[in-house]
């Protein structure tokens, strides 16, 4: 774990397998050079949830038309038009036929879509957190997740942001206040201690 933010994860847990659902959040083509160098790791830890049955759901940023693009056109006058090659999910994180896929308009993933109401019907009280970026979408749903009582789990290694500042600015945010903070060794580790156990 990093120095930057180690100070800050007074708290440590590891995710029940049965309580919880990875998220997979916006690789997409759009983030295509900012994901690609967590590639391994998000395959790792999909792997590893995959291997204890933890259901795993994939968001895509994208917009239909005008009307849903709120404040984000302002901000970063860039939009990810749904139905384009940018808006797809990356086809090196693996996604299966079955896999569940949240379409979002803003940074968080629960923000006028079904998830909460997928984890309560599926009585799921974990999230585990991973994808880009690590202090906009990824943060804004982990703290999301929190207020709405999910126990949130926020991975280092499988998150990604446009520089380690801003990565690690959230990282120390979410350990201080709302998530449990893991790397893909930790999360291995936590799953084999239980099959032994």
């Amino acid at each position: 774990m990093g120095d930057s933010y180690a100070k800050y994860e007074t708290r440590q847990r590891n995710p029940e397998p049965h309580d919880a659902v990875l998220l997979v959040i916006d690789m997409q083509l759009y983030f295509q050079g900012m994901a690609t160098p967590i590639i391994p790791a998000i395959r790792r830890t999909i792997e590893c949830c995959r291997a204890q049955n933890i259901p795993v759901v994939y968001t895509r940023h994208c917009h239909k038309d005008p009307s849903d693009y709120g404040m984000l056109q302002e901000w970063f006058n860039e939009i990810i038009h749904d139905g384009t090659p940018e808006a797809e999910i990356m086809s090196e994180v693996d996604k299966k036929a079955n896999d569940k896929v949240i379409d979002k308009r803003t940074y968080s993933a629960f923000h006028n879509t079904d998830l909460e109401k997928y984890l309560r019907d599926q009585g799921k009280s974990e999230v585990i957190v991973t994808g880009v970026t690590t202090n906009v979408c990824c943060e804004t749903t982990a703290r999301d997740a929190f207020l709405r009582g999910f126990r949130v789990f926020f991975s280092t290694d499988a998150t990604a942001s446009s520089n380690k500042d801003l990565h690690d600015s959230a990282l120390k945010n979410l350990a201080f206040g709302f998530a449990y903070l893991f790397d893909c060794q930790r999360l291995e580790d936590a799953f084999a201690a239980k099959v032994s156990a």
